[in-house]
């Protein structure tokens, strides 16, 4: 059928067909049809808007009714990245005014081998770098790692506050650093602080002609340039290397004062990298060691520079005091004076006199003590003090593949926040883990409370909705570029022993002996009372997370039950990574040691809830605690009579071995690995291997005095053929059919053999408990 379409005078198309009369010809009914027809599609379109505006409507009203009955749905993140709504322990008063301004500038940057930051998010940083020699070429210093083989380095003096003195052994060369912090009138906020660099040759030989080419950098995290000095100032010897001004502190200058003969370079960079800035360096150099045959910075600078990098050659010995003055040009002279030449040897002198005082005092030192182990003990301490630092970033959290809250991508980032820490390992793990704090926490409070409560509320900060800290922070750019990438990642199933609650658990039977000062204990009381809240969400978590199939007991998640290259399968979240569990992880797992943690943390709340004067909560908590501390169930559920020891429980076979396997691609060579072989279906039993974990119920004293099984774990400990050495416990028994093997080709034993502090300390604790014969948790 002919479709033909004409033009009507108002531009509209009108069409009809060949059996429809034109409108021309109308029959004399044509009116009325067409009047029906208009009738029709008037009725039609009516219904048409009605069915369409109700249906606009009901998705308005579901929509407003969405939004009002849940108006943030829209921009909710999910559960595991927001923030528990807890009033949080940093906006504490104690924490803010001339605690704040105290703790401002530090040694907050451990993985470098000497490096200043301010206690904020975008900050002015400093530090230092110098030529090392390593198989008869020069090499860089800058970021602690054991590949530069130093002889040593460390604190020898540390207050975590505004002293610090560190000794370094590269080679021959010997390196010492001096930090110190001064408040005066004029001063920015934070004060002044000073740095002296010393040089010298470890073999002392006066015909040597050694030069040493040190670096000492300035870099605004910000962005903001950075002005270089004009070279000498008003002040005889002294020179402006750098000036600036910032928002926190206000103008500063950086000042080198040095009575040596030496020679100088500079250089200046633009970069939002901070992480690698010894690459900028190294760079510069060897660009102009290829065009001038010399050592030696370009004398240049990029535009705008964040970044100036100051060079200082010079034969050994030889001395130079760096001092950073900020604020108001008020008495400026004077303040660099004291910071530099004899004053600044005469503060030093008076700082490292007061810390050897307060040492002895707060860790009750006898004067028996020899020479050498009350100098080992400050180091540890100054270590400890000195390697506490400054972090801020986002932790990134692991999603479940199937996951739809990041398409395309496998984690999503926590809240931007802040971490003010001690870190385990300036090398290694120079960043919070979260378990190692606690003990870290054990010595800290004894020397300066104010400062381990400021690092427990920044820990307690960082817990989410559910009641979780991620166990590892790696935060920020700096502490990410000491991470291998599989272990960047926190999972939210997983835990670390709350070991934080071992210090809070001391700071109550410190309060009972009156160890604290009326200021401290009042301290103390407000931040119990504010931390409640989160301390009872964190218990909650792991009781609702961590449970096994039967009541009170239970396990640590994230264990691989289909690994086929770890001969064991690693429990990373327990902090005892490789120490041996049942051969194959499952939900019927059972694991002594959590079990523990889990008394001690009922146990403390307990105590908090009485010493608030909470007596319902505490009444929870006692329940729980002496429920925990059931000795008669501990030992049906976890003692193995046969061997005198508890254990975990869980599906295992001792018969498993790493077996070296070829693989045979095609087109490639062929490989080997060293892959898992089992050789027998595991069975549910108490795992065989005597260690650390076997004595959690004595180190957390859950054994009574007058028990037999007491004695039979001082034979564990005290026998040599087991656990014992004259250097401490071994991680686990040399009759352990894993000590000291291998879990994987690359995984050398961790916790299957070498000794650890914190377990023998624990140990040493409980020991000392069961010889005096006292009760309670203050003994």
């Amino acid at each position: 059928m002919t479709r033909i379409s004409r033009r009507n005078m108002r531009g509209k198309t009108v069409t009809f067909s060949d059996g429809d009369e034109p409108p021309n010809r109308a029959t004399p009914n044509a009116k009325t049809r067409a009047k029906d027809r208009s009738l029709n599609r008037v009725l039609s379109l009516r219904w048409k808007i009605f069915f369409v505006s109700a249906a606009v409507l009901v998705a308005i009203g579901l929509y407003g009714m969405n939004y009002f009955v849940n108006p943030e749905k829209e921009s909710v993140k999910p559960r595991v990245v927001t923030p528990l709504p807890a009033p949080k322990l940093m906006d504490l008063p104690m924490f803010e005014g001339e605690h704040k301004e105290s703790l401002y500038w530090g040694t907050y940057r451990p993985h470098v081998y000497f490096g200043i930051r301010a206690r904020t998010t975008q900050s002015l940083l400093a530090g230092l770098m110098w030529l090392g020699v390593k198989d008869g070429r020069y090499t860089m210093r800058h970021v602690c790692q054991d590949s530069d083989e130093l002889k040593t380095y460390g604190w020898t003096h540390h207050n975590g506050r505004d002293y610090g003195r560190q000794l370094l052994v590269d080679q021959n060369l010997k390196l010492t650093t001096s930090f110190l912090k001064s408040m005066e009138t004029g001063s920015g906020y934070g004060g002044d602080w000073a740095v002296r660099i010393e040089a010298e040759s470890e073999v002392h030989n006066e015909e040597m002609s050694d030069v040493v080419h040190l670096f000492f950098y300035m870099a605004d995290e910000s962005g903001t340039a950075l002005e270089l000095g004009r070279g000498a100032s008003d002040i005889p010897g002294d020179h402006i290397l750098a000036l600036g001004s910032r928002n926190d502190i206000g103008s500063w200058k950086l000042h080198l004062e040095s009575k040596e003969d030496f020679e100088f370079h500079y250089a200046g960079f633009k970069t939002n990298h901070f992480h690698n800035l010894s690459d900028l360096v190294q760079i510069n150099l060897a660009i102009q060691a290829r065009n001038t045959g010399r050592l030696q910075l370009s004398d240049t600078s990029d535009n705008a520079p964040n970044v100036l990098v100051f060079q200082i050659s010079a034969m050994v010995p030889m001395k130079a005091d760096f001092s950073f003055v900020s604020g108001s040009s008020l008495r400026v002279e004077e303040r660099i004076k004291h910071l530099t030449g004899d004053f600044f040897t005469s503060h030093l002198e008076q700082k490292q006199k007061q810390f050897d005082e307060n040492f002895k005092r707060c860790f009750n030192v006898s004067d028996e003590l020899d020479f050498e182990a009350s100098t080992v003990g400050k180091a540890a301490l100054g270590n400890l003090l000195g390697g506490i630092g400054y972090f801020y970033g986002q932790s990134k959290i692991s999603v479940p593949p199937s996951s739809n809250l990041v398409p395309g991508d496998n984690y999503v980032s926590y809240w931007p926040a802040e971490l003010y820490t001690a870190v385990p390992s300036r090398p290694f793990f120079p960043r919070g883990f979260l378990w190692d704090e606690g003990f870290h926490q054990l010595l800290i409070w004894r020397w300066d409370v104010r400062i381990s409560l400021d690092i427990i509320g920044h820990w307690l900060d960082l817990m989410n909705a559910d009641g979780w800290i991620p166990r590892e922070q790696i935060l920020g750019a700096e502490a990410l570029s000491k991470v291998p990438p599989e272990f960047v990642l926190q999972h939210p199933s997983n835990g670390n022993p709350p070991t934080l609650f071992l210090v809070l658990r001391d700071l109550i039977c410190g309060m009972k002996k009156n160890k604290f000062t009326t200021s401290e204990k009042n301290d103390l009381t407000v931040f119990l009372r504010r931390a409640f809240a989160r301390l009872d969400a964190w218990f909650k978590w792991f009781s609702s997370t961590q449970s096994g199939k039967i009541s009170n007991t239970y396990f640590w998640h994230g264990r691989d039950n289909l690994t086929r290259r770890e001969l064991n399968p690693k429990t990373l979240s327990s902090g005892l990574d490789d120490y041996p569990r049942a051969s194959h992880p499952s939900e019927d797992e059972r694991h002594i040691d959590l079990r523990c943690w889990m008394y001690v943390a009922a146990d403390c709340m307990n105590s908090i809830s009485e010493f608030l004067e909470d007596s319902n909560v505490g009444k929870e908590y006692g329940t729980t605690a002496k429920q925990l501390s059931d000795f008669e169930l501990l030992n049906k559920l976890h003692f193995d009579n046969n061997y005198g020891a508890y254990f975990d429980y869980g599906n295992h076979t001792e018969k498993v071995r790493l077996t070296w396997r070829v693989l045979e691609t095609p087109g490639n060579y062929p490989t080997r690995e060293l892959v898992r072989e089992v050789l027998e279906q595991p069975s549910l039993r108490l795992i065989p291997h005597i260690g650390y974990v076997s004595l959690f119920p004595f180190m957390n004293r859950l054994i009574p005095p007058e028990s037999g099984i007491l004695e039979r774990q001082l034979n564990l400990i005290s026998n040599s053929s087991i656990l014992w050495t004259k250097f401490g416990l071994r991680s686990l028994a040399k009759t352990s059919s894993i000590y000291m093997q291998r879990n994987t080709e690359h995984d050398a034993p961790y916790w299957r053999g070498p000794i650890w502090m914190n377990m023998n300390y624990m140990i040493l604790s409980a020991l000392k408990y069961y010889s005096e014969g006292r009760l309670g948790c203050c003994s």
